[in-house]
């Protein structure tokens, strides 16, 4: 009887217990922070590789941007297609800072040999072997840092880019273009690939078609046009601009009509 008493008594007692509910919470809530880091965490993760993947697409689609540019000033698309040794193009673009043949530091971090990354696109493209004797033969045409692709403004971007440039696939043997040949042009339409590569290893690859239409020359007589337009406003400007002359006096011929400046 005795026993029981004591055991009851024991029972009833709650000393104690405060500390047990405290604890008890104080590992719920532990739980709970832990879960919120984490999550926040993994969402910065995935919106960080979101915005270097942008960023990286983007990179890519400015590197075919600028090499467009310089195809249009080339006449001769099969001086491009010509090996000048170790995969690289027989004329390349003027974007091309650092040496294919040596390893490249990345501006993310890292080391990058451009011969060697031809070599293994060459050796993947054989791999597949798509258009058999007409697969393309990869032509490295322009690589460097984002941040040097313009030489009038400097890009805020780690990301380092290179450009291949190959026969299309296309032009291949057929009764209306019999000539098959991977390194010669001869329906004025090139592929061209680029790739960029960013931060924690993010990569991105743009592969276009380009074709040489009748608007190629007027395009490239357009620029050649804006530049001389721009000598010839320079010339205009220097007779009344000249530093540390000014305007004096400015007449009208009104018998021809012609404009002098003294």
């Amino acid at each position: 009887m005795m026993i029981t008493t004591r055991l009851r008594s024991r029972l009833a007692d709650q000393r104690g217990a405060a500390l047990i509910i405290a604890l008890m919470a104080m590992m719920l809530l532990t739980a709970l922070g832990a879960t919120v880091f984490m999550v926040s965490r993994t969402e910065t993760a995935i919106a960080n590789n979101y915005r270097d993947s942008q960023e990286a697409l983007y990179a890519a689609d400015a590197a075919i941007e600028r090499v467009v540019q310089d195809l249009l000033m080339v006449p001769r698309w099969n001086d491009i297609l010509a090996n000048g040794g170790s995969g690289v193009a027989g004329v390349t673009s003027s974007f091309t800072i650092g040496n294919p043949s040596s390893p490249i530091t990345l501006p993310a971090g890292g080391t990058v040999t451009l011969n060697t990354a031809t070599a293994d696109l060459q050796a993947a493209t054989d791999a597949e072997d798509l258009w058999g004797t007409n697969d393309p033969q990869w032509r490295l045409f322009a690589w460097g840092p984002l941040s040097e692709l313009l030489s009038t403004a400097t890009i805020d971007s780690t990301m380092y880019v290179a450009v291949w440039v190959a026969d299309d696939p296309a032009d291949g043997p057929d009764l209306t273009n019999p000539d098959g040949n991977p390194v010669v042009d001869s329906n004025g339409t090139l592929t061209i690939r680029a790739e960029a590569i960013g931060v924690r290893g993010t990569r991105k690859t743009i592969e276009v078609t380009v074709a040489r239409t009748s608007g190629t020359e007027i395009e490239r007589g357009q620029i050649a046009q804006r530049g001389q337009e721009e000598l010839n406003q320079r010339a205009r400007k220097a007779a009344v601009q000249t530093p540390g002359k000014s305007l004096q006096n400015m007449r009208m011929n009104t018998a021809s009509g012609g404009l002098g400046v003294q």
